[in-house]
């Protein structure tokens, strides 16, 4: 009796994560560049308390057999890197990508992020950077003197000065993963390197497989309220059942004590 009790607390403890993952996508909907997390679980240990094809009697083997499972855990989050909204804010520096790949982002310690987030934004001297102040990498510096700004599908940005002569500063390169769901969230819509995503392959825009720049527009979350809000009511409920499995134990417990038979 009493492995029920731990059995359903494993599930209760799955859908406690289930619930905080599914706050976490709902609180981010509107985040630029987003992407929801689902969480994959699996099954534990099996008490095998008879195997299947085991001999009942003489010359005759068991069609099934009889095992009790140990309940569940929560075996991985993934990020989900399927395409968000694109919105069209007319605004030269927000940048979104179509198709594949990460924007590079140079931290102060001199590792690289990546992100989808492409609302950048011009520094004090000029340089393209993120609304948190981290350095789009490879640098570009946008002149102080330029009037109109356009950064081509390719990723080059072309600037046009108070004389009306076009000329280019720089081009935007993107980054690819082997296994892009490997990536660690850092925070500030960044994400890093890890073992488990590979290492990043840079190249401009269009080419290998990445994707197009779209000058003008943000990509938005791609995490849809109707999808969350039925896993969360899912999650709820899975976990009203789990304790009322754990209530139901005790209250068969608390019988076969009062009768005696414990």
């Amino acid at each position: 009796m009493l492995k029920a009790f731990s059995t359903a607390a494993t599930g209760m403890s799955a859908q406690e994560l289930m619930i905080n993952v599914t706050a976490n996508n709902l609180a981010n909907i509107n985040t630029n560049g987003f992407k929801r997390s689902q969480v994959d679980f699996q099954d534990l240990l099996y008490v095998h308390l008879r195997q299947a094809g085991a001999e009942m009697f003489s010359g005759q083997a068991s069609p099934g057999g009889m095992e009790v499972g140990s309940g569940v855990r929560a075996a991985s989050t993934v990020k989900v890197f399927s395409p968000g909204e694109l919105v069209n804010t007319t605004r030269p520096l927000d940048l979104a990508i179509t198709g594949e790949g990460f924007f590079q982002i140079s931290m102060p310690d001199g590792t690289t992020r990546y992100t989808r987030d492409g609302a950048f934004q011009k520094g004090p001297n000029g340089e393209l950077m993120t609304a948190t102040g981290y350095l789009l990498d490879p640098p570009i510096t946008i002149p102080t003197d330029a009037v109109a700004v356009t950064i081509g599908k390719d990723g080059s940005v072309n600037v046009t000065d108070p004389s009306g002569t076009q000329s280019v500063v720089g081009s935007i390169q993107l980054a690819n993963f082997p296994n892009p769901s490997g990536l660690s969230s850092e925070g500030d819509n960044l994400l890093a390197q890890t073992e488990a995503s590979g290492t990043a392959v840079t190249g401009i825009p269009g080419n290998n497989g990445l994707g197009l720049i779209q000058g003008g527009f943000l990509e938005k979350s791609n995490v849809q309220m109707v999808t969350e809000l039925v896993n969360l009511i899912t999650a709820q409920r899975a976990y009203e059942v789990s304790s009322r499995a754990i209530r139901a134990g005790d209250q068969m417990l608390q019988t076969a004590i009062q009768t005696g038979s414990f």
